[in-house]
């Protein structure tokens, strides 16, 4: 919700569910077939090939690097990139110099250099080495400060209002609570604006605010780093219940440097949104359609956007248990939100409609009128762009319903989704990702990364533009 301070033929499992959609056509070819990367099963630490783990080695050296760099310097306190935050991470001031602008750019350019190189030289890595690297990289990540977002702030103060203050979040913004020792930590323009976050993360955000500020900001970067190895895991167990080698989606995701640096260092709640929604994607593949969907619409209670799911869901495998699960778990989630936050606990629809109307400079609509000579977009362009995402997700509704890849169908709505939004942050064009690189349809994955990629080259940009 903080504006970015940067301005930057198919394999199948050896049992299908019940009720699964039925193969696909060639086009709809799988991302990852079993083996095809190695020739080894899927799940199975590998045997060295060629020069082993050596280069691979060096690619994670620079990666590492490249993250320390970062963190370390965000240490160092409050510059252009990153946020005026409590001293979570004194511990470490002294050893960096103040972030810049340029630095940042130019680690995230080498540890997206290092990600590709890895991902690469994938038939050369061990089961081992990729959990490994993946869980070094979100641990360094998580020693350091708050990076390059003041969400997590917001987040907090949302819950020591609830909580220390008595004041109702769907109600007020943090101007409600101006002494508050987190109040001055909150976006300027977000100050005044009550909760978008769905009451399941508002409820679960409670119980950090007794904490303390600090133990609070602690527990949301705990809550981030457990929602993203646990979606990585979720990953790999979806890859091996379509009969794939799971290595390369766990890498394509758990390495990601916008993952990393952005969502993880961040704290934000996308990333328990995500985790989630692929528990109810992974739980749907086994067979438990009702606990599935039940999952996904936890984590529409996170966040909003995990609800573009759940009709491809319901199209594709057409049970009785998905339709049962969804309306059970809304009707308990509306029951506790009204029980708690009363008849404007739905509020926060509203106010993440009003939050949609704004503008970023990274958001693609933006960029494309500045490519057509256009000063931007204007309130009168959104009602396009929304008519053109919604006969997207109309036209994938179809697809899905003849017959096409589900997984594939709400990848491309999310992006989508992404594409059209004219409030672009980074952490966005993650939502898809997850999906992606476990899709049967390649193109999808293909698909986002491309998004990702102009995304990544647009924040590049002041790199390579003459002063």
């Amino acid at each position: 919700m903080t504006h970015s301070p940067l301005n930057p033929a198919s394999a199948t499992a050896p049992s299908s569910p019940p009720g699964a959609a039925p193969p696909p056509s060639t086009t709809d070819a799988p991302a990852f077939a079993p083996g095809r990367e190695t020739g080894a099963r899927p799940g199975r630490a590998r045997p060295l090939a060629g020069s082993g783990l050596g280069l691979p080695i060096a690619l994670l050296v620079g990666m590492v690097g490249a993250t320390t760099l970062i963190v370390l310097d965000a240490a160092a306190g409050h510059s252009g990139v990153i946020p005026r935050q409590p001293g979570i991470a004194n511990y470490l001031n002294g050893v960096g110099e103040r972030l810049g602008y340029d630095t940042f750019l130019l680690a995230m350019l080498g540890m997206t250099v290092c990600y590709a190189g890895i991902v690469a030289l994938a038939r050369r890595l061990t089961t081992r080495f990729a959990v490994g690297a993946i869980v070094l990289l979100h641990a360094i990540v998580f020693a350091g400060p708050i990076l390059l977002s003041q969400d997590p702030f917001s987040y907090v103060a949302y819950a020591r209002m609830g909580v220390l203050h008595g004041i109702n979040p769907y109600l007020h913004g943090p101007y409600a609570a101006p002494h508050d020792p987190i109040f001055h930590f909150v976006g300027p323009d977000w100050r005044s604006t009550a909760t978008v976050y769905g009451p399941l993360f508002t409820l679960a955000s409670y119980p950090l605010a007794p904490l303390g500020v600090n133990g609070a900001l602690w527990g949301l970067k705990l809550f981030a780093v457990a929602a993203s190895l646990g979606t990585v895991w979720l990953v790999w167990r979806c890859a091996r219940l379509l009969g794939r080698d799971p290595l390369v989606p766990a890498l394509l995701l758990g390495l990601n440097p916008i993952l990393l640096i952005y969502d993880v260092g961040g704290a934000h709640n996308d990333l328990e949104m995500g985790f989630l929604m692929m528990l109810g994607v992974w739980l749907t593949l086994r067979g438990r359609d009702a606990v599935g969907a039940a999952s996904v619409v936890a984590g529409a209670a996170v966040k909003a956007t995990a609800v573009a799911v759940l009709p491809f869901m319901l199209l594709a495998r057409r049970q009785v248990g998905l339709l049962t699960g969804t309306l059970i778990a809304g009707s308990i989630t509306a029951v506790v939100a009204f029980a708690v936050f009363g008849a404007h606990s739905l509020d926060f629809v509203s106010a993440l409609q009003k939050q949609q109307s704004f503008v970023s400079t990274d958001s693609f609509p933006n960029e494309v009128a500045h490519l057509f000579g256009l000063a931007g977009v204007f309130p009168s362009d959104r009602i396009f762009l929304r008519l053109g995402a919604a006969a997207v997700v109309i036209y994938l509704l179809w697809r899905v319903w003849r017959g096409y890849d589900w997984i594939s169908g709400a990848t491309w709505a999310l992006l989508a989704v992404a594409v059209s939004t004219t409030w672009l942050l980074a952490w966005y064009v993650m939502w898809s990702l997850p999906l992606a690189v476990i899709a049967r349809d390649r193109r999808a994955l293909y698909g986002a990364l491309a998004v990702t990629g102009l995304f990544f080259v647009h924040q590049m940009s002041p790199l390579f533009t003459p002063v």
